[in-house]
């Protein structure tokens, strides 16, 4: 994943077809220790392929699968009911007591 990102950002910087050397130096600019192996294998699945294209089959795909929207609706009269049992908690736990000085810093009783 690193590989096809870093190719996508020389890609955005305007970089149409971008070399392994670019992809490799890019990596290595933040630290990443690339491998000849995937980068190799990278540039063989693109090339002579154009990556907009390559884009827009992906994105049909995608759109063809659907999305994984759904579910998680329901429930909702019970969550609202929950935080107001929650918020009259907090408000009970949240009583003062005085506690005095408790001659914290070696004075007299009297003397806060």
């Amino acid at each position: 994943m690193k590989y096809i990102s870093a190719y996508m950002l020389l890609v955005l910087a305007g970089k149409e077809a971008p070399s392994k050397d670019e992809v490799s130096g890019l990596l290595s600019s933040v630290g990443v220790e690339s491998e000849a192996e995937k980068l190799d294998l990278l540039f063989s699945k693109l090339e002579g392929k154009n990556i907009d294209e390559l884009i827009e089959q992906g994105e049909e795909k995608l759109i063809a699968v659907g999305g994984a929207g759904g579910g998680g609706g329901g429930g909702g009269a019970a969550g609202g009911a929950a935080a107001e049992e929650e918020k009259a908690e907090e408000e009970e736990e949240e009583e003062e007591v005085d506690v005095g000085g408790g001659n914290l810093f070696g004075e007299d009783e009297g003397g806060y």
